[in-house]
């Protein structure tokens, strides 16, 4: 009887345990079928490090025992920096590397024995054959994608992120709140009907002395389609590279958009987001309506030059920058949004920080 009673009683406390834990089939973004435990305890992280924290809540990441540190640290070192202040333990993470600059360690990764490695969708692809060695390993790999900035990955990813950290009504809010925001735009821009200005962005990282990359059909470029923009640079540029100034020139855009980071402190660069003052980001900007031949653009004649932050790009907190492009080339239109606010509040609502500095702003502002 006594044994019986103890086993009852070992069921019992074991079973908490195991109907929090299980099994579950996700489909990523590439349509692959993957098994998983769910909600994931060992997760190593490629990318979308906000995103992920955004959508799992900031406790997501005491089951984050990897990260591609670059990414997050030197692509926007002043985000890394709030971030680790509010919480130390971030910097402990292990770094695995990185996919672009191929330092990207398939060891370190096994090493970390995770039971899920999340990548980005250009990091899967850049991996190649080293993926086979990990699923091999016995550990799944999950793909998200907020890069291609369409609508349907943008939500497939935030609901994939919320099932894979047992946030999914965290995470279909969040989905939900982006689609309607998207929607808002479509919709405005549907009934109005007007003629799409011609626009130009450039990632604004090497200074006005050259030109760096444009977009065409992801990023910046597919937010500008999004926003009822007509890309100068989608006939002559697939996904990103540099663009023929001359070209920029013939095409006469009528609204310019200049995106820049936390590091453009050399050259001239564009200059934007954390700790950024106003006022320097737009004597950046003016830097560059002195290259040669802008001076007759007609975006820069009547002033409709823009700087935006780069890290608000590529990510579900983006939609408060596609109201930007928005109002920049339809100001009437969507003069009621104010978008550097509707970022700043998404922190508020689901992440443990809140940036302080310049995300978007207007040549003609001081």
């Amino acid at each position: 009887m006594n044994l019986k009673r103890l086993f009852i009683y070992a069921v019992v406390a074991v079973f908490p345990l195991l109907s929090q834990a299980q099994v579950k089939t996700i489909e990523d973004v590439l349509n692959r079928k993957i098994e998983v435990d769910v909600p994931a305890k060992r997760v190593v992280l490629g990318f979308y490090a906000e995103d992920y924290m955004a959508i799992g809540g900031e406790k997501a990441f005491d089951h984050v025992v990897g990260l591609s540190r670059d990414t997050w640290k030197v692509w926007r070192p002043a985000s890394w920096d709030i971030y680790t202040q509010n919480n130390p333990a971030l910097a402990d993470i292990p770094d695995v590397g990185e996919v672009e600059a191929q330092t990207f360690s398939v060891e370190k990764v096994l090493s970390l024995h995770p039971d899920l490695l999340l990548l980005a969708d250009w990091q899967y692809k850049g991996l190649g054959s080293d993926i086979t060695r990990i699923e091999d390993a016995g550990i799944p790999v999950v793909v998200v994608d907020y890069n291609a900035q369409t609508l349907e990955r943008h939500l497939a990813s935030t609901r994939i992120i919320g099932e894979l950290t047992g946030q999914v009504a965290r995470a279909g809010k969040i989905a939900d709140e982006y689609r309607q925001a998207i929607e808002l735009i479509q919709q405005r821009l549907k009934t109005a009907n007007l003629a799409k200005p011609r626009a130009y962005i450039e990632f604004g990282n090497k200074g006005p002395q050259e030109y760096s990359f444009t977009y065409g059909k992801n990023m910046w470029g597919a937010m500008i389609t999004a926003a009822g923009g007509d890309n100068i640079a989608a006939p002559f540029v697939e996904w990103w590279g540099p663009i023929n100034p001359e070209q920029v020139l013939a095409s006469r855009p009528e609204v310019i958009f200049l995106s820049g980071t936390e590091s453009g402190k050399n050259n001239g660069a564009i200059l934007m987001g954390q700790g950024v003052d106003r006022h320097t980001a737009v004597e950046r900007l003016k830097g560059y309506t002195q290259r040669p031949g802008w001076s007759a653009l007609p975006a820069v004649q009547e002033q409709r030059v823009y700087g935006i932050y780069q890290g608000a790009s590529r990510s579900i907190l983006d939609a408060s920058m596609i109201q930007y492009l928005a109002k920049a080339l339809y100001p009437s239109l969507f003069s009621d949004l104010d978008p550097e606010k509707a970022y700043l509040n998404f922190y508020r609502t689901y992440l443990p920080v809140v940036p302080e500095g310049t995300f978007a702003v207007r040549i003609t502002e001081s």
